[in-house]
């Protein structure tokens, strides 16, 4: 919820997490430029969550029953955080240890769909669990709506384990966690598997903190071609597996001088993974097999330090990051006979990036704040956008191994409230140097090399380093509370974000980076009439999407409406209903080539019990 209520913060496009593809699910902030690997770093306790060989997270490993908040940080990060957070970075808490049950969350659903989650500890153990089923809901559902389509749905589970203790001054955790989820995408044929575990050790005293972490995945994807009229479907491709393996060091010591404090650190990511895929089906069968991937590493050192006072305090952190991909491999083979029909050499890269982050926090009057920050942030390619190439109904597009690093270079300044009314506005400017873009190469029907034919009603697009996006903005946020009982909040993001293809792709200059808005603003209230009912409504509002890079799909402004209501049956427990999407609006999420377009949720009704203590 908290993210869900911070403009800015979003997926790749607008479906939720319930639906959406899991290579689609990477978190960016700010609407600079929605990536589906996501441009933004999570974390969890300090552990990286995103995906090894994407980038994107799998939300329903991170169940919010098991967190006990979130920092955001927008823009570039500098120190701890490094590589990956080019918009910001989500850190994630998890929740102490002991309590016995300590949350648990059940509730049915429309649509046949139900959800459990929950957590129980003692002094030394942590264990968190979740579990989700719905029979989904149909994305496309206006009179284009064909034999094609069919519901989006949705099996998941999730289960981590978090032992913790000490040995003299030395505090240790070790967190094991493992999830699946299965998904059927709105189309006949068209379906996901995601599997993966993680492992993380944790050592740390007042001085030091050392950790170790390391990650597993596995995804399968089917994607199909629809026909014209939306009659059927047919096999396009299976991507059948793709085993990843991310696996990381990261270090830090800290300490105080006078009125400073220091920190010194450093940190080493490494993945490896292939997709293995069956594609080009014809007279009924796949007739090619192909095998792609590579590994890459990243590391770096940093140096950061901070003066806090009681009127001011000042923060500034500095890294150098060394990168490399390496042994990538490209290989297509006939089906039937096994032999060679494509081996593609693919060159190592390798590079060293220099970011930094410093920032003024300045008390101007009582409660009343200026602050401002310059930051410089990188994220290097993922393995997925490397070697990995995709297709959405008709719509394919290609991998590019020759990819270079996005760098980041931001200002912002604004002011903050902390009185009784606590509020904050900002603005800012971004500029991503190199932006990794799906530039529209051409339209079906018609071959191209290496990837094949394009249906009528298709485009092919290759991820490419594409100039660099411009983008300034504004941002702002209120809390406050009316009564002892009734709370208001409300919260708005304007970013006036625009590409520069530059020689490379001119078409795209002036255009808008594809799935950035505009606009958006969250609002939300809760009222307590009375001690044990409290009521709940929070509005999310976007404005107007693009589709595609060139501009030519638009996905129109369109707002959501949640509402619940909760009765307190002891301090800790409660009964609720809530709706989804109450008013049933339809917001468009996804549109073809050929102008069908597929929309997010629509009104879902549910009801539960809730603790948490």
């Amino acid at each position: 919820m908290v993210l869900k209520a911070t403009p800015g913060v979003s997926l790749f496009r607008r479906t939720g997490s319930d639906a959406a593809n899991p290579t689609i699910q990477g978190l960016s902030l700010r609407g600079v430029a929605p990536s589906g690997a996501g441009r933004a770093l999570v974390t969890l306790d300090g552990a990286p969550q995103n995906d090894p060989f994407g980038g994107w997270v799998i939300w329903t490993a991170l169940p919010g029953e098991g967190l006990s908040g979130a920092t955001i940080v927008r823009g570039a990060g500098a120190g701890p955080y490094g590589a990956g957070a080019l918009t910001g970075v989500v850190a994630l808490r998890e929740r102490a240890a002991g309590g016995g049950l300590s949350s648990l969350n059940a509730q049915v659903g429309a649509r046949d769909s139900w959800r459990a989650a929950g957590t129980f500890g003692t002094d030394h153990l942590l264990l968190t669990a979740s579990g989700s089923r719905t029979d989904g809901y149909d994305p496309v559902r206006d009179a284009r709506r064909g034999a094609a389509d069919t519901p989006t749905t949705l099996e998941d589970g999730s289960v981590a384990v978090r032992l913790q203790g000490s040995l003299t001054s030395v505090r240790w955790a070790l967190r094991a966690g493992a999830y699946q989820e299965r998904r059927d995408a709105g189309l006949v044929g068209a379906r996901s598997n995601a599997t993966g575990g993680s492992l993380a050790l944790t050592l740390a005293d007042d001085a030091w903190r050392l950790q170790a972490w390391a990650r597993r995945s596995d995804l399968e994807n089917s994607s199909v071609a629809v026909a014209a009229g939306r009659v059927s479907t047919t096999p396009a491709n299976d991507q059948f597996s793709t085993p990843a393996t991310g696996y990381g060091l990261n270090a830090a010591w800290q300490g105080r001088q006078g009125g400073w404090a220091w920190e010194l650190g450093g940190d080493v990511r490494a993945t490896e993974g292939r997709v293995n895929e069956r594609f080009r089906y014809q007279s009924g069968a796949f007739t090619r097999v192909r095998e792609a991937g590579g590994r890459t590493l990243v590391g770096g050192l940093y140096a950061e330090t901070a003066l806090a006072r009681e009127d001011v305090s000042l923060t500034f952190g500095a890294r150098l990051d060394g990168w490399r991909s390496y042994a990538g491999v490209r290989r297509e083979r006939d089906a039937l006979t096994g032999a060679a029909t494509l081996d593609a050499p693919i060159s190592d890269a390798s590079g060293a990036t220099p970011t930094a982050r410093a920032g003024l926090r300045q008390r101007l009057k009582g409660d009343t704040w200026w602050r401002a920050a310059a930051y410089a942030g990188f994220r290097p390619p993922t393995l997925n956008e490397l070697h990995r190439p995709f297709r959405v109904g008709n719509d394919v597009t290609e991998a590019n191994a020759a990819l270079k690093p996005e760098t980041l270079y931001g200002l912002e300044t604004g002011l903050v409230g902390e009185g009784t009314v606590r509020w904050s506005l900002a603005a800012f400017y971004n500029q991503v140097q190199d932006p990794i873009t799906n530039v529209t190469i051409g339209a079906g029907p018609g071959s191209f090399p290496v990837a094949g034919f394009i249906p009528a009603g298709g485009v092919l697009r290759q991820r490419r380093n594409v100039g660099e996006i411009n983008a300034y903005g504004v941002e702002g946020d209120v809390e406050l509370d009316l009564t002892s009982a009734w709370a208001l909040r409300g919260a708005v993001s304007w970013t006036h974000a625009r590409v520069d293809g530059a020689r490379g792709a001119p078409q795209l200059t002036g255009k808008r980076p594809a799935q950035a808005p505009a606009v958006t603003v969250t609002a939300g209230t809760r009222w307590r009439p009375i001690e044990r009912l409290s009521l709940d409504a929070a509005l999310r509002y976007e404005g107007l999407r693009y589709e595609d890079d060139l501009n030519l799909r638009r996905l129109k402004a369109g707002a959501g409406l949640d509402v619940r209501a909760a009765w307190r049956l002891t301090p800790a427990s409660e009964i609720y209903v809530a709706a989804d999407n109450v008013l049933n609006h339809d917001l468009a999420v996804g549109q073809t080539a050929d102008g069908v377009t597929s929309y997010a949720a629509p009104r879902t009704v549910f009801v539960g019990f809730a603790l948490r203590r």
